[in-house]
């Protein structure tokens, strides 16, 4: 997420990183090329100014403590201030407390409205909401066609009206169907078009009047940089929208409307939208994205991930084997299956501190998971329980019937040999009483 931008403002700061002191010399070079980076990243080049202006403010009123380099200091600075651009805090989604919360989506046409539709859905449904997705795009070929599968495929319902070009009437009459059937929660995907115009602004406010949304989220694609603020804030100046969705925030995102959407339209961004799956999504915390830009990692989120999606049981199974040495194929088929639930790899290695930078130019095949997939379910049971049973005609065999090189399953059998011998040195190394320890930690 925004690798590039991270690395350049790493490389920015080295600049400041090796004084011995702050002066407002070296404190002006450095915010100099920072400022640069950041309108290089698309950032509003006003939002960029005041920036630089507050963080240098505070950089020049602060003593440099003889356990903090200045390149710490900045640091530390420009979280704080970044932070506090993107929002300060979380703003969680509104819920109706007394009646059907209804949330509609507005935004450009490509922006990923409806997608992001069966993402909420498939959120708010794993947070025991009463969902329905209502289908009120009626201008965009098969875009009703494409809300009903995606709501086939996470089990929640799509109200539509067949043959029907009046998205007002859809709109209003999908609240009552919802109420008749004890749906609490309406997601209402509307039509966007290429660029603003009368007519979009005209349809979503007349919707809007009509249903009174408990939120109306105005969602962007991130990718098209200071375009998605100008779009921001053509919409909130015409529809009033109560939070921000930036979509595709981990594509080739240089960031710009990540860090300038907040300061120019005042209204808080609610959620991000992380690739194509439907678990692809994010409540958004200004915190933890200005730790990732600046390269420090975002651990809560990853732990929070592993917390949402492995279950207990089988992460305490897991424990069980690694500690005893009976650690087989099965478990690790089962340990790939936990990874990809958590979401793609160049993601997660992202949140681990110090690792994200190094990602700019690695090359993270998402695909090697469903290659190691295949090659152990080729395997028979027999034989994912005792490696050693593998001998060359097997390995064949099992090369052949997953559609890999005997290459690739002798690589994988010399790479689970190597990590069931790192699991007994970890065993005769105290790895029970750090295990123990781990298990304890709590988030606050």
């Amino acid at each position: 997420m925004l690798e590039d931008l991270s690395l350049k403002l790493d490389k920015a700061l080295k600049k400041i990183t090796g004084q011995g002191r702050l002066t407002e010399s070296n404190i002006s070079d450095s915010l100099r090329e920072i400022r640069r980076v950041l309108l290089d990243a698309d950032v509003n080049y006003k939002v960029a100014r005041q920036f630089i202006d507050d963080v240098k403010t505070k950089a020049l009123g602060k003593d440099v403590l003889a356990s903090v380099t200045p390149g710490q200091l900045i640091t530390k600075i420009m979280y704080d201030e970044m932070t506090l651009l993107m929002g300060g805090s979380n703003s969680e989604l509104s819920i109706n407390p007394s009646g059907p919360t209804v949330i509609l989506l507005v935004g450009l046409q490509g922006s990923g409205k409806t997608t992001f539709c069966a993402k909420l859905a498939k959120y708010l449904s794993s947070k025991n909401r009463r969902v329905m997705m209502t289908a009120a795009d009626v201008y965009r070929p098969a875009a009703i066609d494409q809300l009903k599968k995606l709501g086939k495929d996470i089990n929640v319902p799509v109200f539509s009206i067949d043959g029907s070009k009046d998205a007002v009437k859809i709109a209003s009459e999908s609240i009552v169907y919802a109420k008749e059937n004890s749906l609490n929660t309406i997601i209402i995907d509307t039509a966007g078009r290429l660029h603003v115009d009368d007519e979009l602004m005209d349809e979503i406010r007349t919707i809007k009047d009509k249903v009174n949304p408990t939120e109306t989220l105005f969602v962007v694609d991130s990718m098209i940089g200071q375009d998605a603020v100008n779009s921001a804030k053509a919409f909130h100046d015409r529809v009033d929208y109560d939070g921000i969705v930036l979509t595709k925030l981990d594509g080739d995102s240089r960031g710009g409307a990540a860090l300038s959407i907040r300061a120019v339209v005042n209204k808080p961004v609610k959620f991000a939208s992380l690739g194509e799956k439907l678990e692809s999504i994010e409540l958004f915390h200004p915190d933890r994205l200005a730790s990732r830009i600046l390269g420090k990692g975002d651990v809560i989120s990853l732990v929070e991930k592993a917390q949402d999606k492995i279950d207990l049981k089988d992460a305490e199974d897991m424990e069980k084997k690694l500690l005893s040495n009976k650690f087989d194929f099965n478990d690790f088929l089962m340990q790939i299956k936990m990874i990809k639930k958590m979401g793609s790899l160049k993601s997660l290695m992202g949140m681990i501190p110090g690792v994200g930078n190094q990602l700019k130019d690695a090359d993270v095949d998402e695909k090697q998971l469903v290659r190691v997939e295949s090659i152990i379910q080729s395997m028979t049971l027999k034989e994912r329980e005792n490696p050693k049973l593998l001998n060359g005609g097997r390995r064949k065999r099992i090369a052949k019937g997953s559609g890999n090189s005997i290459q690739d399953v002798n690589r994988l059998i010399k790479q689970f040999g190597e990590m069931q011998k790192m699991m007994k040195m970890f065993k005769s190394k105290g790895g029970k009483k750090l295990m123990g320890n781990m298990k304890n930690l709590r988030l606050n």
